[in-house]
């Protein structure tokens, strides 16, 4: 990679001109022209402080160290590595305290990481091969053989879904292969938009919020994100903790354990 065509990409593509980027780096556009231009090589410190200030992911921090000539300056453990145990141990608790609500951990490609029992309920009826551990969640939302055919709002979902893989070109690509050229809704959307998805329990309106370690300074960790749906009105709060059976009333004490 070519550092200073990386890093003026990267300044360009947040809109920010050399002197915004100098002053934030805490240096002079003078200086970060050169960087640019080739003409000045940047020590360490230099290339860290101008990708913390261009707020780049740790990936892509890394990235632009190496392409500086540089070690990488933030690790990336396998989440099964025993370093990453406390962080197992958080998100397996996060997701049965979500329940009888649905939740869901994914990497940065979207694959499936972990996932509470209340998820079950969401991916019924999809094909097996979409379901599980290490399969793409994005892929299993908007594929003919997984959720696609329950969802009925699937125009606007769709977008939502695809609006997220701008990272993701390949699967963007195929899954727009599979969203029917609707229009959307002419109605009102109201203040978020729900997942319309029928279900064994009836129609489910679900919102969603997605969390991230905002703290975190392994690349792994930073990746990782936390989807929880969240009923949008109160039958879907009825219908999932329905399917939750008795331990659905309470949402907490003993309950069954997330797919981890």
């Amino acid at each position: 990679m070519d550092f200073p065509r990386a890093l003026r990409e990267r300044r360009t593509r947040r809109h920010l001109s050399q002197l915004d980027l100098a002053l934030r780096a805490g240096t002079t556009q003078r200086h970060l022209s050169f960087i640019e231009s080739g003409r000045s090589v940047p020590g360490r410190n230099m290339v860290v402080r101008l990708a913390e200030s261009l707020e780049l992911p740790l990936r892509e921090r890394n990235e632009l160290l190496l392409a500086a000539g540089y070690a990488p300056a933030y690790p990336e453990s396998a989440l099964d590595d025993p370093v990453l145990a406390p962080v197992r141990t958080a998100i397996d608790h996060i997701l049965r305290g979500h329940l009888p609500y649905p939740a869901l951990v994914v990497d940065r490609g979207g694959d499936l990481i972990a996932a509470n029992t209340a998820f079950d309920l969401i991916t019924e009826g999809a094909a097996p091969e979409l379901v599980g551990p290490g399969t793409n969640i994005y892929r299993l939302a908007l594929h003919p053989d997984g959720l696609a055919p329950r969802i009925r709002n699937l125009a606007e979902w769709a977008r939502h879904i695809l609006a997220r893989l701008g990272h993701l070109e390949e699967l963007r690509a195929e899954l727009t292969g599979y969203v029917p050229q609707l229009d959307p809704s002419a109605g009102p959307l109201g203040f978020a938009v729900p997942l319309r998805l029928q279900s064994s329990y009836g129609e489910l309106r679900l919102m969603t919020t997605v969390t991230t370690f905002a703290t975190a300074v392994d690349v792994t960790l930073a990746e990782l994100k936390l989807e929880a749906f969240l009923p949008a009105d109160a039958a879907t709060a009825e219908a999932l903790s329905a399917a939750a059976g008795p331990m659905g009333a309470s949402a907490t004490g003993d309950q069954a354990p997330g797919n981890m």
